[in-house]
């Protein structure tokens, strides 16, 4: 009954330790929200310094998350990698978490950490198209090319109504280096006739035809993968060596000039088709699908 009218009339002492922790609280929220803010304006240093900080008084799951985004941003992939490991021993059943580590995990080229994640991820949910993307890319890394094959497939029927055009592609990609040109080039026809001219599908249709020693289209594909992007590298490298190899001299010296020219330059920004824009829009939706707090 004191204790109540105490609060009632506003004569209870807050201990030390209450201020301390309600200071505390209120230095987290401030340190998260500027750390969010510095992430946005891609201020990422002082990101990681605000996150870094604010875990101190707190240890946040979304917070930890966010530091991790900033530390891929200024390229410390180790750092990340760690704080999504810590991450995942807190929500060992959020396969975003396991998928962002996988996300990681590829970027350093580590792929044996990469198929770890994702055996985690696909374990939770194996139906879901994103996780056995993923885990394909992972197979590939290692060289387990027939897995990976498998995981794609898997994932291009699951994305029927919705498609991951990037799973077809990749497996497409896949078959060609195994030597099956003939569903590698069912994959580039099914994209060209269903996205139109991208690029990425010009270049694997192009590469199925000079394989098959089909020179005059493969020329004809890859001169398409240039009007679709003239800084395309891998087209002038390519064209040039069927262009010498067809006895066409100045063609040849054409191509490795411009070839010369665009290595020079450095990366260039590439002309962008609506197909190759709803590649990229989906899959940007599927990182965001990764997101381990939605």
């Amino acid at each position: 009954m004191m204790n109540f009218l105490k609060k009632l009339f506003g004569s209870e002492e807050t201990s030390p330790e209450e201020v301390k922790q309600e200071q505390q609280a209120k230095d987290f929220d401030i340190l998260k929200y500027d750390g969010v803010t510095a992430l946005k304006q891609h201020l990422f240093d002082y990101a990681v310094k605000c996150f870094t900080h604010a875990l101190e008084l707190k240890d946040d799951g979304e917070t930890r998350d966010y530091l991790a985004q900033a530390l891929i941003y200024t390229n410390d992939l180790p750092a990340a990698y760690a704080q999504l490991k810590h991450l995942s021993h807190l929500e060992p059943d959020n396969k975003r978490v396991w998928l962002r580590m996988a996300e990681v995990a590829y970027m350093m080229a580590d792929y044996d950490a990469m198929a770890d994640a994702c055996e985690k991820a696909n374990g939770l949910d194996s139906e879901d198209v994103y996780v056995n993307y993923t885990y394909a890319r992972a197979c590939i890394g290692r060289g387990d090319f027939g897995n990976g094959i498998a995981l794609l497939t898997k994932a291009v029927n699951l994305s029927a109504d919705n498609p991951l055009w990037e799973a077809r592609l990749l497996r497409g990609q896949t078959l060609l280096k195994m030597g099956d040109m003939e569903q590698a080039e069912a994959d580039a026809d099914y994209m060209l006739e269903h996205i139109g001219d991208n690029e990425d599908a010009l270049l694997l249709k192009a590469r199925c035809r000079k394989a098959q020693g089909d020179n005059e289209n493969a020329l004809a594909y890859y001169g398409k993968v240039i009007e679709v992007n003239p800084f395309c590298t891998d087209a002038f490298r390519e064209r040039a060596e069927i262009r010498r190899a067809m006895s066409d001299t100045q063609g040849a010296q054409e191509d490795e000039a411009m070839l010369v020219e665009l290595e020079s330059r450095g990366p260039q920004v590439s002309k962008t088709t609506e197909a190759e824009q709803n590649i990229q829009q989906k899959t940007e939706q599927a990182y965001k699908d990764v997101n381990p707090f939605g």
